[in-house]
C-alpha cells in the first residue's frame, strides 16, 4: 500500500456546503500559507429539493473545492437524512484520517435544532473517528491503513443564524480578511442550495464573518473553538502573532 502525501488539515462536514459555510475562509487562508488541506463530506447531501441528480451536487462540491484551493475532497457514501453515529460511519471516516494523516481536524461543532439533525450526528462520528484513527492492533478494520494520532481537534459552528461569541471551549478567531470573497464564491457554487430566493442567507453569512472578524480587529473572521485549552512555550510569540489589535 502506497502512502499518499499527508495533509496538514482535514475539515469534515455532514453535507457538501457545511464546510464552506462554517470554515471555508479558514481553509482558503491555510492554503494561502502553503498548508495542505482536504475536505471530507460524510454524505452527498441528496436528496435535496432543487437538485435534479446527485451528480449535480457533487459537481457543485468539486467547483467549491477548486475555488477554495483545497488539495482533495472526498464524499463518503453515508446516507443523507439518515446519518447516525454508527461503527461503520466511524470506521469510514477514521480510514480517511489514517490514509491522509492530518495534524488538525476541523469538525462541524454545533447543533442545528431547526435544521438537519445530521449535523449533530456528524460531530459524534468525527470525534469517534479521531479516536479510532490512533487505535493499534485493529488495522484490518481500516483497509490496512496504519494508526495515526491526530494532534488537534477543533470545531467550527454553522453560525450564520447566531454569531454569539460565547461558544463553549477555548475560542479563537481565524483571520479571513483576504479569503472572505473566496468563501462566499465557494458557497455560491451550490446553485441548488442557494438559489436567488435565498440570497439573504449569503448576506447573513458575510455579515457574520465581518462581525466576528471586527470583534478582534480583522476585516473578517471565522470563530473556531477547541475542547482543550491551547498551550504555548512562548506566550509573547503566540499572543503577538494571534491578534490584529
Amino acid at each position: 500500500m502506497t502512502k499518499d502525501e499527508p495533509f496538514d488539515v482535514i475539515a469534515v462536514g455532514a453535507h457538501p456546503d457545511d464546510v464552506e459555510i462554517g470554515c471555508g475562509g479558514t481553509l482558503a487562508a491555510l492554503v494561502d500559507r502553503g498548508h495542505r488541506v482536504g475536505i471530507v463530506d460524510l454524505t452527498d447531501g441528496e436528496p435535496t429539493p432543487l437538485s435534479p441528480h446527485p451528480d449535480v451536487r457533487r459537481a457543485e462540491a468539486q467547483r467549491a473545492a477548486e475555488v477554495l484551493g483545497v488539495h482533495h475532497r472526498k464524499i463518503l457514501e453515508l446516507p443523507n437524512r439518515r446519518l447516525f453515529d454508527s461503527f461503520e460511519a466511524r470506521v469510514a471516516l477514521a480510514s480517511e484520517f489514517r490514509r491522509w494523516r492530518p495534524k488538525l481536524v476541523l469538525a462541524l461543532g454545533s447543533r442545528t435544532p431547526l435544521a438537519s439533525p445530521d449535523h449533530w450526528q456528524a460531530r459524534q462520528i468525527i470525534e469517534a473517528a479521531v479516536f479510532y484513527s490512533r487505535l493499534t492492533k485493529w488495522d484490518e478494520q481500516f483497509a490496512g491503513w496504519p494508526p495515526h494520532t491526530i494532534e488537534m481537534l477543533a470545531y467550527y459552528p454553522l453560525g450564520f443564524d447566531s454569531v454569539a461569541l460565547d461558544v463553549p471551549g477555548s475560542r479563537w478567531v481565524q483571520d479571513i480578511s483576504n479569503a472572505l470573497d473566496r468563501k462566499l464564491a465557494s458557497i455560491r457554487c451550490y446553485e441548488t442550495q442557494f438559489p436567488p430566493a435565498k440570497a439573504s442567507l449569503l448576506k447573513r453569512i458575510e455579515y457574520a464573518a465581518r462581525y466576528v472578524g471586527l470583534s478582534v480587529g480583522f476585516e473578517a473572521g471565522e470563530q473556531l473553538y477547541a475542547p482543550r485549552t491551547p498551550a504555548t512555550v512562548d506566550i509573547l510569540t503566540a499572543l503577538t502573532g494571534a491578534t490584529a489589535i
